[in-house]
């Protein structure tokens, strides 16, 4: 009897997180088809695609996608590198300061990075850097450093050591057993790590908008918030409809690598 009123009561658990997660979705799904234009009632009668329309016709929607894909795509890339190389430092190499280097990277990951936008504006400002999209670029990059470093070196960590050192005595370098070797068994953890950071940019709000301020240097969601910033605004349905849009990409992309995802989160958080 114990048995089955845990098993009732987990059930009961899944079913109402379920719903808090699914009801928005098919809320904003079923919105992006309505023919009015406020966040009015959801009818199942006369579904239209008119939204889609006006979404492409009366905004930069194609330009925040072009954005916003440019700066995930440069954002990963880089981020990956640099992710990797600290990591592979981090986890090969002993040296004087290695364990203070740790401890700092740990600690400014407890820090999100809007945090310090001040100071990160006011720099970007100086250089002119403010309203392009490299600023977005490099606080990405940058900012993902700390935690994925400390997550990468983790994986790299589970790695023996011997088939670097067997690479070494084949005749490897190390800039070509990192290559050859580390990068091709650390896919999974890769992968992980990218995903992640291609999906920043999609979802970001507060860092575009403080620093890609204008019409044609705005991401997906700096542009889709401005449609209904407003108390009086009755653009939710074509909110709705790039909304709609949005997620997928991101879905795309999250169903080809979800293999890799569940492997390279896990095994970089029991390895170390």
């Amino acid at each position: 009897m114990k048995k089955k009123i845990v098993a009732i009561l987990v059930n009961l658990e899944l079913i109402l997180m379920s719903l808090v997660v699914l009801v928005p979705v098919i809320w904003i799904i079923l919105s992006a088809f309505q023919k009015g234009s406020g966040a009015g009632s959801i009818t199942f009668s006369g579904l239209t695609l008119a939204n889609f329309k006006k979404l492409f016709e009366t905004t930069n929607y194609k330009l925040w996608f072009f954005n916003t894909l440019q700066i995930a795509v440069i954002s990963t890339v880089l981020s990956v590198v640099l992710i990797m190389l600290t990591a592979w430092i981090m986890s090969r190499f002993n040296f004087r300061g290695r364990k203070t280097s740790l401890m700092t990277i740990m600690i400014l990951s407890m820090f999100p990075t809007f945090l310090s936008m001040t100071a990160i504006y006011t720099l970007f400002l100086t250089l002119g850097l403010v309203g392009k999209p490299i600023s977005i670029i490099i606080v990405y990059a940058i900012g993902a450093i700390p935690y994925n470093t400390w997550l990468v070196k983790g994986y790299l960590d589970g790695i023996p050591q011997a088939i670097d050192e067997a690479a070494y005595i084949d005749g490897c370098t190390r800039g070509q057993t990192f290559r050859k070797i580390v990068i091709p068994m650390a896919k999974p953890i890769i992968t992980y790590c990218a995903v992640a950071q291609f999906m920043n940019p999609w979802m970001d709000y507060i860092l575009p908008n403080i620093l890609l301020s204008s019409d044609k240097s705005r991401t997906l969601a700096v542009g889709l918030f401005a449609l209904i910033n407003g108390r009086e605004s009755t653009n939710f349905t074509i909110f709705a409809a790039g909304a709609v849009l949005v997620a997928i990409p991101i879905t795309i992309v999250f169903i080809i690598f979800q293999k890799y995802l569940v492997q390279g989160v896990a095994s970089g958080a029991d390895k170390g």
